[in-house]
Protein backbone atom coordinates (compact mmCIF):
# COMPACT_ATOMS: atom_id res chain seq x y z
CA UNK A 1 0.00 0.00 0.00
CA UNK A 2 2.64 2.29 0.50
CA UNK A 3 3.94 2.07 -2.72
CA UNK A 4 0.70 3.34 -4.07
CA UNK A 5 0.64 6.31 -1.87
CA UNK A 6 4.28 6.98 -2.09
CA UNK A 7 6.48 5.43 -4.92
CA UNK A 8 8.41 4.42 -2.44
CA UNK A 9 10.19 1.17 -2.59
CA UNK A 10 10.84 -0.80 0.70
CA UNK A 11 13.50 -2.58 1.00
CA UNK A 12 13.74 -5.70 4.07
CA UNK A 13 16.45 -4.18 6.36
CA UNK A 14 19.34 -6.67 7.32
CA UNK A 15 20.01 -7.36 11.50
CA UNK A 16 23.30 -5.63 12.92
CA UNK A 17 25.86 -8.19 13.37
CA UNK A 18 25.69 -7.35 17.43
CA UNK A 19 22.12 -9.24 16.80
CA UNK A 20 23.28 -12.35 14.55
CA UNK A 21 24.45 -15.46 15.96
CA UNK A 22 27.35 -15.86 13.45
CA UNK A 23 30.65 -15.07 14.70
CA UNK A 24 29.15 -15.98 18.40
CA UNK A 25 29.60 -18.29 20.72
CA UNK A 26 26.49 -20.63 20.96
CA UNK A 27 23.88 -19.46 23.35
CA UNK A 28 22.29 -21.88 25.93
CA UNK A 29 18.90 -21.82 27.05
CA UNK A 30 19.14 -19.53 30.09
CA UNK A 31 17.61 -16.86 31.34
CA UNK A 32 20.96 -14.66 30.62
CA UNK A 33 21.31 -15.63 27.26
CA UNK A 34 20.98 -13.43 24.52
CA UNK A 35 18.07 -14.07 21.83
CA UNK A 36 19.78 -14.43 18.63
CA UNK A 37 19.01 -13.94 14.86
CA UNK A 38 20.13 -17.72 13.56
CA UNK A 39 20.44 -19.41 16.88
CA UNK A 40 17.01 -18.76 18.36
CA UNK A 41 14.51 -21.75 17.72
CA UNK A 42 10.81 -20.98 18.03
CA UNK A 43 10.67 -24.74 19.15
CA UNK A 44 9.10 -27.42 21.97
CA UNK A 45 13.02 -26.84 23.71
CA UNK A 46 12.38 -23.35 23.89
CA UNK A 47 8.56 -23.23 24.55
CA UNK A 48 9.29 -25.51 27.04
CA UNK A 49 11.79 -23.56 28.73
CA UNK A 50 9.46 -19.89 28.42
CA UNK A 51 6.91 -22.40 30.53
CA UNK A 52 9.45 -22.44 33.39
CA UNK A 53 10.06 -19.16 33.36
CA UNK A 54 6.77 -17.67 32.60
CA UNK A 55 4.21 -20.19 33.46
CA UNK A 56 2.22 -23.18 31.80
CA UNK A 57 0.48 -20.39 30.15
CA UNK A 58 3.44 -19.87 27.88
CA UNK A 59 3.00 -19.71 24.07
CA UNK A 60 4.44 -18.50 21.15
CA UNK A 61 2.55 -14.85 19.97
CA UNK A 62 2.92 -12.32 16.71
CA UNK A 63 4.01 -9.67 19.24
CA UNK A 64 6.62 -11.42 21.26
CA UNK A 65 8.07 -12.32 17.35
CA UNK A 66 7.69 -8.75 16.67
CA UNK A 67 8.66 -7.36 18.93
CA UNK A 68 12.27 -9.98 19.08
CA UNK A 69 12.61 -8.65 15.70
CA UNK A 70 12.68 -4.92 15.99
CA UNK A 71 14.99 -5.55 19.38
CA UNK A 72 17.20 -8.06 16.11
CA UNK A 73 16.70 -4.28 13.96
CA UNK A 74 17.81 -2.12 16.91
CA UNK A 75 21.33 -4.16 17.61
CA UNK A 76 19.83 -4.63 20.92
CA UNK A 77 19.31 -8.57 20.71
CA UNK A 78 17.25 -9.46 24.61
CA UNK A 79 17.85 -12.07 26.73
CA UNK A 80 15.21 -14.52 27.29
CA UNK A 81 14.77 -13.42 30.79
CA UNK A 82 14.14 -9.83 28.98
CA UNK A 83 11.86 -11.76 26.48
CA UNK A 84 10.02 -13.67 29.57
CA UNK A 85 9.26 -9.88 31.19
CA UNK A 86 7.99 -8.59 28.06
CA UNK A 87 5.79 -11.37 26.84
CA UNK A 88 4.00 -11.14 30.51
CA UNK A 89 3.34 -7.04 30.79
CA UNK A 90 2.27 -7.28 27.11
CA UNK A 91 -0.13 -10.10 27.72
CA UNK A 92 -1.28 -8.76 30.49
CA UNK A 93 -1.47 -5.33 28.77
CA UNK A 94 -3.75 -7.28 25.95
CA UNK A 95 -6.06 -8.64 28.13
CA UNK A 96 -7.13 -5.18 29.06
CA UNK A 97 -7.41 -3.87 25.54
CA UNK A 98 -7.69 -6.46 22.92
CA UNK A 99 -5.68 -5.97 19.70
CA UNK A 100 -6.28 -5.38 16.27
CA UNK A 101 -5.46 -8.83 14.61
CA UNK A 102 -2.15 -8.76 12.13
CA UNK A 103 -3.31 -8.02 8.47
CA UNK A 104 -1.42 -10.92 7.46
CA UNK A 105 -3.91 -13.39 9.45
CA UNK A 106 -6.32 -12.41 7.52
CA UNK A 107 -7.19 -15.92 5.56
CA UNK A 108 -7.39 -17.50 8.75
CA UNK A 109 -9.80 -14.91 10.40
CA UNK A 110 -11.54 -15.55 6.90
CA UNK A 111 -11.81 -18.90 7.23
CA UNK A 112 -12.49 -18.82 11.52
CA UNK A 113 -15.51 -16.61 11.01
CA UNK A 114 -16.98 -18.35 8.09
CA UNK A 115 -16.79 -21.48 9.86
CA UNK A 116 -18.30 -20.08 12.63
CA UNK A 117 -21.40 -18.28 10.73
CA UNK A 118 -21.65 -21.54 8.51
CA UNK A 119 -21.05 -24.45 10.36
CA UNK A 120 -22.21 -26.84 7.03
CA UNK A 121 -19.57 -25.04 4.76
CA UNK A 122 -17.37 -27.77 3.33
CA UNK A 123 -13.78 -27.15 2.93
CA UNK A 124 -13.88 -26.66 -0.59
CA UNK A 125 -17.10 -23.82 -0.02
CA UNK A 126 -14.80 -22.49 2.55
CA UNK A 127 -11.59 -21.95 -0.14
CA UNK A 128 -14.32 -21.30 -3.35
CA UNK A 129 -15.61 -18.31 -0.92
CA UNK A 130 -11.76 -17.05 -0.03
CA UNK A 131 -10.88 -17.48 -3.55
CA UNK A 132 -14.10 -15.15 -4.39
CA UNK A 133 -13.24 -12.28 -1.88
CA UNK A 134 -9.33 -12.24 -3.12
CA UNK A 135 -10.24 -11.73 -6.51
CA UNK A 136 -12.55 -8.49 -5.89
CA UNK A 137 -9.66 -6.78 -3.71
CA UNK A 138 -7.16 -8.11 -6.41
CA UNK A 139 -9.85 -6.42 -9.06
CA UNK A 140 -9.80 -3.23 -7.25
CA UNK A 141 -6.17 -3.02 -6.74
CA UNK A 142 -5.45 -3.14 -10.44
CA UNK A 143 -8.08 -0.44 -10.89
CA UNK A 144 -6.37 1.36 -8.29
CA UNK A 145 -3.09 1.10 -10.01
CA UNK A 146 -4.34 1.77 -13.53
CA UNK A 147 -6.00 4.86 -12.14
CA UNK A 148 -2.23 5.59 -10.54
CA UNK A 149 -1.06 5.18 -14.21
CA UNK A 150 -3.56 6.96 -16.19
CA UNK A 151 -2.82 9.80 -13.49
CA UNK A 152 1.02 9.71 -14.22
CA UNK A 153 0.86 10.02 -17.67
CA UNK A 154 -0.86 13.49 -17.79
Amino acid sequence: MQFIQTGQIITTPSFPPLSCAKNRPPQSLEPSSLMLYGSYKNDLKTRTFFKKLIGTHFHFTAFGIDWLRDRWLLGMPPTYQEFAEYWILETAARKQKKQKPKDEWMYIRFMQKMKQENPSLTKDKLLYEWKCIREKKADNAFKLLEKVKNSLSI
